[in-house]
């Protein structure tokens, strides 16, 4: 649920606009204020687990969660439906980050690769087809059971939670309230920069403002991270190898994929004459692959290591764009965009299986929750970054007038998008050989104590 918001909405703001009024910075905040709160505290989420309790904080944030969907489904006005996705994004922040904790403590080393495979792939589809569910639920229901299909979701789950998911804390509960602080509001500055940076300009004082406070904020948090007996985000992790390039190829995906997904899936609408529904359907070669490739990759994870399988992911992620931007036309058949949208999606399977893997074998076990935290904050903010950059691209070359002169921009925007997983895939192969479930399987061991993750640092 937490990754299907993100870009669920996207397809149901022309009825809100109908119903709820507001103009086009209106609806742009429907969408950014989930991604602003996400992205934002999604650390902090990761250290309130660590303190108070992991399988707590993902009941309370299931449940600010659950809530805050009623509230964005029963909204009177648009400000109303805003301060919900708000909200939203607060609750997700809390449970996304210490969901991979729970799941990492809850399955035997050996079968990791398979489960870490199975969180991947609901991730990245839930990413991918928000659109198509968006579309269909609108065009069938109503804008407003986007929402509502969360509560009884929700509701189901809180009891499952409570009785069947494992307490556990990390290894230091005190809690480093002035790193949070600081990397909350440099994490503010920035990825308010970024999604207000196309419509605000690049050089307005808002956006000057973000980008330089939230920088600015950000060397604050490293300098006080160095000095802090208890940091909210041990720099030390960055010195392993496979920790700091998994998490730069994860940043880098996110800027290829999430600004790919959005300007494709509205070419399919406003250049192609699909409705919402009918666009999502045709996404389908993308969307659906990775329910049918991930778990299959989590294995090969397991037997071949994930740096070889993530880099994989990416290269096929660049490949399938390439493909896109080189026959896309006004009026380009569907039959030659599937190829594109396959590679796009196998890759995109490849990519989610193993990252959770080599990211839990990178670090500590009682460290895992900081890390997760750590990933899922460079993904939201490689998501927000990649929307921006490739739409500012899109813009600079063309526009919604005419499905030609939306071509002339999405060609540009998604050879952009090429580079960045072209890159996330060298990043991925700075990944050592021996990661991952290698150490997992490591640290269960007798004599594990003796060697623990970190040892893998190049």
């Amino acid at each position: 649920m937490a990754a299907l918001d993100n870009l669920v909405v996207t397809t149901a703001l022309t009825a809100i606009r109908k119903h709820l009024g507001g103009g086009i910075s209106d609806l742009e905040w429907t969408v950014n204020a989930y991604t602003l709160t996400f992205a934002v505290l999604l650390l902090l989420g990761a250290a309130l687990g660590d303190r108070f309790g992991r399988r707590r904080m993902f009941l309370v944030g299931l449940g600010t969660f659950t809530f805050a969907s009623l509230a964005a489904a029963l909204a009177p006005n648009i400000d109303a439906l805003i301060a919900a996705r708000a909200v939203q994004g607060v609750g997700a922040a809390m449970l996304t980050p210490v969901s991979l904790t729970l799941l990492t403590a809850a399955v035997p080393a050996a079968r990791r690769g398979l489960a870490f495979g199975v969180w991947g792939a609901v991730n990245g589809m839930a990413v991918a087809m928000g659109p198509l569910i968006g579309g269909t639920v609108v065009e069938h229901l109503s804008w407003q059971w986007i929402f509502a299909l969360n509560v009884p979701i929700g509701l189901a789950l809180l009891p499952l939670a409570r009785l069947r998911l494992n307490e556990s804390t990390g290894p230091d509960r005190r809690l480093d309230v002035p790193g949070t602080v600081l990397v909350s509001a440099g994490l503010f500055g920035l990825v308010y920069a970024v999604i207000r940076g196309n419509d605000d300009g690049w050089t307005s004082t808002p956006v000057l403002t973000g980008l330089i406070g939230g920088g600015a904020l950000l060397l604050g948090f490293l300098a006080w991270e160095r000095r802090s007996a208890a940091p909210a985000v041990p720099l030390r992790l960055f010195r392993s190898r496979a920790f700091s390039a998994v998490n730069l190829a994860t940043a880098l995906m996110s800027v290829g994929m999430f600004g790919a997904v959005f300007l494709l899936s509205q070419f399919l609408q406003a250049a192609q004459g699909y409705s919402p529904m009918e666009a999502g359907v045709r996404m389908l070669p993308w969307t659906g692959m990775p329910m049918l490739v991930a778990p299959v990759a989590g294995l090969l994870a397991d037997r071949i290591g994930g740096r070889t399988v993530i880099a994989a992911g990416l290269t096929l992620q660049a490949a399938g764009l390439g493909w896109f931007a080189s026959v896309v036309s006004a009026h380009v058949g569907y039959a030659a965009q599937v190829p594109g949208l396959v590679l796009s999606g196998v890759g995109m399977a490849l990519f989610f299986a193993p990252v959770a893997t080599v990211l839990m074998g990178a670090v500590r076990p009682q460290e895992q929750g900081v890390a997760s935290g750590v990933n899922n904050a460079l993904r939201e903010v490689g998501g927000a970054l990649g929307v921006a950059v490739l739409t500012a691209v899109f813009t600079a070359h063309g526009d919604y007038g005419s499905p030609q002169r939306y071509v002339d921009g999405l060609v540009p925007a998604l050879w952009v998008g090429a580079a960045a997983l072209a890159l996330g895939a060298a990043a991925a192969l700075a990944v050592p050989r021996r990661s991952g479930a290698d150490q997992g399987r490591a640290a269960e061991s007798p004599g594990a104590q003796a060697a623990p993750p970190l040892a893998v640092r190049g």
